[in-house]
């Protein structure tokens, strides 16, 4: 007996994707869908937002959109949402993966792996460059990097809390009874303005124009990086995982991530600590040394720099919370 509930999902997908000229051709059988919306504010941005659990391996390059200088951005499973009928042992059985805000031109396809057993969420938006362009006003001198045509950026932003609320906003709060499309299109522009809020922070700096090679080497320092957040890979290794000179690997890398290497890994490395102290209720002490420090005193530093607040005082505000 077929699932009508998929059924109806998949033909809302269809319809999104056929509506911005993407094609899906035979995705969806790789997918089960546990809700799908997608919203148009054509010619200008689109947004869709959803969840669902990968069945096969395999492996999806992304299309063109008909959307004028198109801009995709990604907010890769920040949320998790199951629906009410879920049952247990299928969310015991799929795990999730890796999250992350990505902004990218659709000029540069991108290959995303799926992994089997694994859930997906996502909120994404799509807009075109002059709209964008013009939504920032006097501060786009601070974005030109996304609006040179000439230039094939690729950025990955680490997330905020403020991205993380409004992503929770969108996915997971009740709709509106009245003015839908009106509600969601705000929402979209109130998560670009904590996006590009959190953007302008980074440093001004020449751009190279990026080719899928050179990003898939950082993606490839960055993957070795997060394998081991208690002890630091040398620049050697790096750079030799990266396949260039250290000075390109480092330049390619902050463009991509908005940190040097060694920022990066420690942010990273406060994070874990963080997540370490708040779902394994790990002491201070055990946290540091599980991330590698003997120092305390230097764990305490690193944390407050890179999280905003001291670990007891961040263990404090859980407690109170």
């Amino acid at each position: 007996m077929k699932d009508e509930r998929n059924e109806y999902v998949d033909s809302d997908m269809q319809q999104f994707t056929n509506k911005l000229g993407l094609v899906l051709e035979n995705v969806l059988e790789n997918f089960e869908v546990t809700f799908f919306k997608g919203l148009t504010f054509l010619p200008d941005m689109a947004m869709h937002f959803g969840s669902f659990a990968v069945k096969e391996d395999f492996t999806r390059v992304t299309g063109q959109s008909d959307l004028v200088d198109g801009i995709g951005i990604i907010f890769h499973n920040i949320f998790e949402h199951y629906g009410n009928k879920e049952p247990e042992n299928r969310k015991a059985r799929h795990t999730m993966e890796a999250p992350y805000v990505r902004i990218f031109p659709y000029t540069i396809s991108q290959t995303l792996q799926f992994k089997k057993n694994t859930q997906v969420s996502h909120v994404s938006i799509s807009i075109s460059a002059q709209y964008l362009k013009d939504f920032l006003k006097e501060e786009a001198e601070h974005f030109d990097y996304l609006f040179d045509r000439a230039n094939s950026f690729w950025i990955e932003e680490l997330m905020t809390d403020d991205i993380l609320r409004t992503v929770n906003e969108i996915a997971k709060k009740q709709e509106p009874g009245n003015l839908k499309s009106f509600y969601y299109k705000v929402k979209a522009m109130e998560l670009l303005f904590y996006l590009f809020e959190s953007l302008k922070k980074r440093e001004n700096a020449e751009n190279l124009k990026l080719n899928a090679k050179e990003i898939q080497a950082v993606y490839n320092v960055r993957d070795k990086i997060v394998s081991s957040l208690s002890n630091f890979n040398t620049i050697a290794e790096l750079k030799q995982i990266a396949g260039m000179n250290e000075f390109k690997l480092r330049k390619i890398f902050k463009q991509v991530f908005g940190m040097g290497v060694y920022d990066y890994y420690q942010h990273l490395r406060m994070k874990e600590a963080a997540r370490l102290l708040r779902e394994e209720k790990l002491s201070v002490s055990e946290a540091g040394y599980e991330m590698g420090f003997e120092n305390l005193g230097h764990f305490t530093r690193v944390f407050e720099k890179h999280i905003g607040k001291k670990p007891k005082k961040y263990m404090q505000n859980l407690q109170q919370n």
